[in-house]
């Protein structure tokens, strides 16, 4: 069901420069505009209090989704990425080590939980855009559909533990 799920998205890859285009900034480059983003959101808090509440949130958030529940998990399996099982060139470079959970999911699902506990607006833009990023990055060739899955269940987790850790 993965792969077929897969082929599906990636099938569409090479078929138009606009769609190419869109997939490889969606896939490498949408990430800066929403740190950018989150960080004046952040800043544009009125206390002191919100602000270091928020940054820690955010801190703890992303520490535990990224830095060690995604590395625990592919510490202890190892799934391959599509261009090595499948033997293709992908859109964007592509590291060659373990895809599940995925990295970027598991980031920037992390920071839209976060933004979305600070601003519920803002937040389902987020979740929107780490979306497409998902979908982008299998896309493009350097993700199964269940890395991007798996990322975002382990962000999603992390963040509410993170706001659970902080509000006690």
């Amino acid at each position: 069901m993965d792969q077929k799920l897969f082929n599906l998205i990636h099938s569409f890859a090479g078929k138009s420069r606009l769609l190419d285009f869109l997939g490889i900034f969606f896939a490498d480059y949408i990430g800066y505009f929403l740190i950018i983003i989150a960080a004046a959101l952040l800043f544009s808090l009125k206390s002191w209090k919100e602000k270091y509440y928020s940054f820690a949130l955010l801190a703890l958030s992303l520490i535990l989704s990224r830095g060690i529940l995604t590395e625990l998990i592919r510490y202890f399996y190892h799934r391959s990425r599509p261009f090595s099982v499948l033997s293709f060139e992908p859109l964007i470079d592509g590291v060659n080590q373990g895809a599940f959970p995925s990295g970027h999911a598991a980031f920037y699902f992390a920071l839209a939980g976060v933004i979305l506990f600070l601003n519920k607006k803002w937040g389902w833009r987020f979740i929107g855009a780490a979306a497409l990023m998902g979908l982008a990055r299998i896309f493009v060739g350097v993700h199964w559909p269940l890395d991007i899955a798996g990322g975002a269940l382990v962000a999603v987790l992390s963040a509410f533990a993170a706001k659970r850790i902080l509000d006690k």
